[in-house]
């Protein structure tokens, strides 16, 4: 088979496979590039050796099976035969849940994750995003400290086990998201600096040098990020990608690396005949990452709305320290402002920031569905100090309101592993790092970034201590108690009722009106024909909600249909959806 990689500093390059050596010669068609042919099949062990080093494992390594620093393995992915007929399935009417491979199950294996899917069928949601597959050190983590972008982590079950989950997902009509990170690569069995410019010092990260997107040689690291994304959507069928914190992908050239990306998905789905998409996480708030390049926008399909998440936090739980400062002066503005115009910040003032920040959204171009919604997320809930859910700090009836919000407005809602059924186990920050020193230093970052917030540094999770991961894997035994079984079925007619009335899945931003009581707590929106109301405090509420015959769709706690006065009565702590038939 042939073998090449791109080497532009070496002054030799060999190739180590299965026990043998054999130089590779310079591709006279690419500069910089190595190749060289051996006989090598499925599973076969190689690395190279640039100007006799150490053998390193391939920039492009399809499968690490000892790990980030061991050798690579050749894989042949025409040896899966795949079983679904699969045609895809596009954003536009979805329903996410971001799932951990690591946590989802005790197991902590695709094919563990894989055997839990009928739940996600039986909820009623259409994709499952995965955290971060690829290799890192150690068994556990979080995956964002991943290297070889093109690799499984061997622990969850290698690049075969990935292939069996997406078959299975998609026999049961499920998508599969995968969350890739372009921005970074994690410092323990990160090789590429010794193989080219593939960071720069140009920019700068939270996470040390950039990613070299603009500085001489990227024409060469941009090639191998999209043809990273492009192996995930073409070799495991994934049906779309989240883009971790595409702010940190500095980029000066004149065609940015995500329009390039963009491009790249969009002919791969049309040469597949596919839906593919990619979700942006963004904290800039700008609408140019999701305007269709046509209208000299970036092209990505969708991005993550972490303005809505905070307005509902801060509206459920009173919060108000960090970027939750400015939703909770007055969070029922806030989470009316989101609801109907996307961001919160659209050029206002960020104290946070101590600057201006965002802007606006055109209303009558952006569909509904190119921002994710959610109450929930691995970010929100993993970053806190001891990683507590909201059911660590609500009643089953505000997790009920909470869930109403995300499941009936106008984003495409994403749901947490968990969270649908109330999950009482905390998702915490837990790490494996096998290099001791690199351990310690993120045991005393975590400890003194909580103590600055006033936590106690002994009440701050070791994310090297394994019972920190045991303490956040899911507890499968609750689904079938109370509260958790209510919490559940409220779910599953939420998703349903998304199904059953197309109002719930217009894309039209602009067609949402709101009104709410701060001082009484509640908040009520309409959607064309349905009506959505929420009373967040303890008393009952009496909610106008217009004149007109009215049906209720569902309800936390038994309601009647408001009379010919339009008030609707909902209890404390209570949720409703109705319509207007």
């Amino acid at each position: 088979m042939q073998f090449e990689v791109w080497a532009p500093q070496a002054d030799r390059v060999t190739l180590h496979c299965e026990g043998t050596t054999r130089a590779l010669a310079r591709d006279p068609a690419r500069e910089g590039w190595w190749t060289g042919e051996a006989e090598a099949a499925d599973g076969a062990r190689y690395g190279f050796a640039l100007d006799d080093g150490p053998v390193l494992p391939d920039p492009r390594s399809r499968r690490q099976p000892d790990g980030p620093d061991g050798l690579s393995a050749v894989v042949d992915h025409g040896r899966h035969a795949w079983r679904a007929q699969w045609p895809g399935r596009a954003l536009p009417g979805a329903v996410l849940y971001e799932l951990h491979v690591g946590t989802y199950t005790r197991e902590g294996t695709l094919d563990a994750a894989a055997a839990r899917l009928e739940h996600l069928v039986e909820l009623g949601v259409t994709h499952v995003e995965l955290m971060p597959l690829c290799p890192f050190p150690g068994r556990h983590g979080w995956g964002y400290e991943g290297v070889s972008l093109w690799a499984v982590h061997e622990p969850y079950g290698g690049p075969a086990a990935l292939k069996r989950f997406v078959d299975r997902a998609h026999e049961l009509g499920l998508g599969v998201v995968l969350d890739v990170v372009h921005n970074h690569l994690g410092p323990s069995g990160n090789y590429l600096p010794r193989f080219g410019p593939y960071f720069t010092d140009t920019h700068t990260t939270p996470w040390g040098s950039a990613v070299n997107l603009d500085a001489p040689g990227s024409d060469e690291v941009r090639a191998f990020l999209v043809g990273s994304a492009l192996a995930w959507l073409r070799d495991y069928r994934i049906d779309g990608l989240r883009l971790d914190a595409v702010h940190t992908l500095y980029d000066t050239r004149a065609c940015h690396f995500l329009e390039e990306l963009s491009a790249a998905v969009d002919d791969l789905a049309a040469e597949t005949g596919r839906p593919l998409f990619l979700i942006a996480e963004s904290e800039l708030n700008n609408p140019r990452f999701i305007t269709p390049r046509a209208e000299h926008g970036l092209g990505l399909h969708a991005q993550w709305n972490d303005d809505f998440h905070h307005a509902l936090h801060t509206a459920l739980t009173g919060e108000s320290q960090g970027y939750y400062a400015d939703f909770a002066r007055d969070p029922f503005a806030a989470l009316a402002k989101t609801l109907t115009g996307g961001y919160f910040h659209d050029g206002t003032y960020s104290s946070f920031r101590g600057r201006r920040h965002g802007r606006p959204l055109d209303r009558t171009r952006v569909a509904g569905h190119r921002l994710l919604g959610y109450s929930q997320t691995h970010d929100q809930v993993g970053n806190r100090a001891q990683g507590d859910r909201l059911s660590a700090l609500l009643s089953p009836g505000l997790l009920a309101c909470a869930a109403t919000l995300t499941l009936t407005a106008p984003f495409t809602p994403m749901l947490f592993m968990g969270e649908e059924w109330a999950a009482t186990t905390p998702w915490q920050f837990f790490t494996d790092h096998t290099d001791p020193e690199l351990a310690e230093a993120v045991r005393r970052g975590r400890r003194r970034e909580f103590a600055s917030h006033g936590w106690a540094e002994e009440d701050v999770p070791d994310p090297q201590d394994p019972a920190t991961r045991e303490r956040s894997c899911l507890d499968w035994s609750e689904p079938e108690r109370e509260p958790h079984a209510r919490v559940l079925a409220w779910y599953r007619r939420l998703i349903a009722l998304r199904q059953e009335q197309p109002d719930l899945t217009d894309p039209d931003l602009a067609d949402t009106k709101v009104a709410y009581d701060a001082d009484a707590r509640w908040l009520a929106f309409r959607r064309g024909d349905v009506r959505v109301a929420v009373n967040l405090g303890k008393e009952e509420a009496a909610i106008p909600l217009g004149t007109g015959r009215m049906e209720v769709l569902a309800a936390w706690e038994p309601v009647q249909a408001p009379g010919p006065d339009g008030l609707l009565q909902v209890p404390g702590e209570s949720c409703v959806v109705l319509t207007q038939p």
